[in-house]
């Protein structure tokens, strides 16, 4: 049975990712313990709601320097794919992870497309990687946000939303989801599965 350490710190969608890893046979770890942290065989970081409250409580439970330096796969879900990268203009400016180059923007809205971005939208996948192991280039996948990560070397898949919007990035040991994949019916069940099944 596979670990892994899922990150509750008080801005995630936490019951929902527990349970969908729980129905793939995973043990599930929840903690806000930098040493749960440092010694997890691997770590998700879920998220929802503002980006620069999630940082606020992550550095008031000493977790950044903890997920910083973590070598092991990381996978960060919605606001934590986010969280990930360099920077966000959300709150007028605020400092993530810097796990992957570059800032996350606001959508822009438009009359077919409104903000936030909510609902299924297919995935267009740009390269291969075991993550995405048995995920096909159109697979439909849940979305809830009103921000967007830049769409750069690190994306592996991509929605479109008037403009391709970066949906599972990775760079190194790791990866995110901008999307829900404990939503996301066959597909998203796949991508956590694969998850668990990279060698720590």
């Amino acid at each position: 049975m596979r670990e892994v350490t899922l990150i509750g710190y008080g801005a995630g969608n936490v019951a929902s990712v527990r349970f969908a890893l729980e129905r793939l046979g995973a043990r599930v770890r929840i903690t806000d313990d930098p040493a749960d942290v440092v010694e997890a065989e691997r770590v998700i970081l879920p998220g929802v709601g503002a980006a620069g409250y999630a940082m606020q409580r992550l550095k008031a439970l000493d977790l950044v320097e903890p997920l910083r330096r973590f070598t092991r796969p990381l996978l960060g879900v919605c606001l934590g794919q986010q969280l990930l990268f360099e920077t966000s203009a959300e709150d007028g400016g605020t400092e993530l992870l810097g796990l992957i180059p570059g800032r996350v923007e606001a959508i822009e809205p438009a009359p077919s497309r409104p903000s936030p971005h909510m609902g299924w939208s297919r995935l267009t996948i740009r390269r291969d990687d075991p993550l995405l192991d048995g995920v096909k280039d159109g697979d439909w996948a849940y979305f809830v946000h009103g921000y967007a990560c830049p769409d750069g070397p690190a994306t592996l898949a991509a929605a479109d939303y008037g403009a391709p919007v970066p949906a599972v990035v990775n760079s190194a040991n790791r990866w995110g989801c901008q999307f829900h994949p404990e939503r996301s019916a066959a597909a998203g069940a796949r991508i956590l599965k694969n998850f668990l099944e990279l060698p720590a």
